[in-house]
């Protein structure tokens, strides 16, 4: 099911070795992926969105504990690059694979807080 223009939604690298893994689960159509290619450099170690099997229904962004994911046109600048980079599972299907539930202890305040402030959507102060 494809989705309206500018109603999709992005994993961005507040998700990067953070991965909680809660937004899979509650996924409703298996729209969450995780890279098993050789280009570590260009796809962190994060979660992806297929961009055009995503229904739209947001439960990954309200279940994310890093606070992670966010409407396409809601993404802050520093994470616009990560648009392309979910579209890439579309265009690059070898290379990722559905990912399996696996929850962690979730983040406390503290820590989001703290890795906001690392890409600068927080200050320090």
């Amino acid at each position: 099911m494809a989705n309206r223009p500018g109603m999709r939604w992005t994993i961005t690298r507040l998700c990067i070795d953070y991965i909680d893994k809660g937004c899979i689960n509650i996924c409703p159509v298996d729209c969450i992926y995780e890279y098993v290619g050789n280009d570590k450099d260009k796809f962190p170690n994060q979660l992806y969105i297929r961009p055009d099997e995503c229904i739209d229904c947001g439960r990954c962004a309200r279940e994310c504990p890093w606070e992670a994911i966010y409407e396409e046109h809601d993404v802050p600048d520093v994470f616009r690059d990560d648009i392309a980079l979910n579209h890439a599972v579309r265009y690059s299907p070898q290379d990722f694979v559905v990912a399996k539930m696996e929850r962690k202890k979730p983040p406390a305040p503290e820590e989001i807080r703290a890795n906001k402030i690392r890409w600068g959507l927080l200050s320090g102060s």
